[in-house]
């Protein structure tokens, strides 16, 4: 890596850990002000009413392993801008690092606000709330069963609502195994804009059915909101993976 690709690199960490301690400062002031689960009352009035959620529920399970799935797209983005002198592909990484760096920083001082902690308990399972806590029309439960079928998913299981076997650092659908990681830190150039396309496709697979689950199971409405539209931005984002993908004479897994 040349110096001046380390300048542009450490500028870019920079530009995201600004945003994200200034996520930090006012997401309880901005959560707490809008009072968004006590609809019509003053904010301190909503404040009082609003009861933070439980360790093992939707809101809190979605916050914690949509924030490990987020860390992992925002270090494979970083790891392809060093790959590649294509600026189309760089400028993509860049609006996914940034976006989902600001995204984790929301989910995790939500985790703050309600005393919750970052990660799950002993013994529990990545995205057992899915499934845990079903669904009003069953949605979230036939996400997870439903990718199954998805290449480049790696090992699923059949057991409750269709799980998901961690393996080599996958700990959640959509995940790349550090396998995979190795093999894009390594490619150059076209190579690996196809195989990070590929692989961020897989990701935002995984990512869909996990916003979706929060979208219907979730109670806190801000964090459906959040979850909505994630659901909506990384439904456009595969679309223009796949047309970057054909681009280049690929397409997704």
């Amino acid at each position: 890596m040349t110096a001046a690709q380390g300048t542009r690199r450490t500028q870019w960490a920079a530009g995201s850990a600004v945003a994200l301690a200034l996520l930090f400062a006012g997401v309880a002031t901005v959560a707490t002000a809008r009072g968004d689960a006590a609809d019509g009352k003053q904010p301190q009035a909503a404040s009082a009413a609003v009861r933070a959620p439980a360790t093992d529920s939707a809101d809190a399970g979605f916050a914690r392993d949509m924030a490990v799935h987020h860390q992992q797209a925002v270090e494979m983005s970083f790891i392809v801008r060093d790959r590649t002198q294509d600026e189309e592909v760089r400028r993509f990484a860049y609006d996914i690092a940034n976006t989902q760096a600001n995204q984790r920083g929301m989910l995790l001082g939500w985790l703050d606000l309600w005393e919750l902690p970052k990660v799950a308990v002993a013994g529990q399972e990545p995205m057992a709330w899915m499934t845990a806590h079903g669904g009003r029309s069953g949605g979230a439960g036939q996400d997870m069963a439903g990718m199954d079928g998805m290449a480049g998913m790696g090992d699923m299981t059949a057991g409750s609502g269709g799980g998901f076997t961690a393996h080599d650092g996958a700990l959640m659908p959509g995940m790349a195994t550090r396998t995979e990681l190795d093999r894009l830190r390594k490619a150059d150039g076209k190579q690996a804009e196809i195989l990070y396309l590929q692989l961020m496709t897989d990701h935002h697979k995984g990512g869909v059915a996990m916003a979706r689950g929060c979208a219907e199971l979730c109670t806190v409405k801000a964090e459906r909101r959040l979850a909505q539209g994630m659901v909506e931005a990384q439904q456009s984002e595969l679309d223009a993976m796949a047309q970057m993908l054909s681009a280049r004479g690929s397409e997704p897994r």
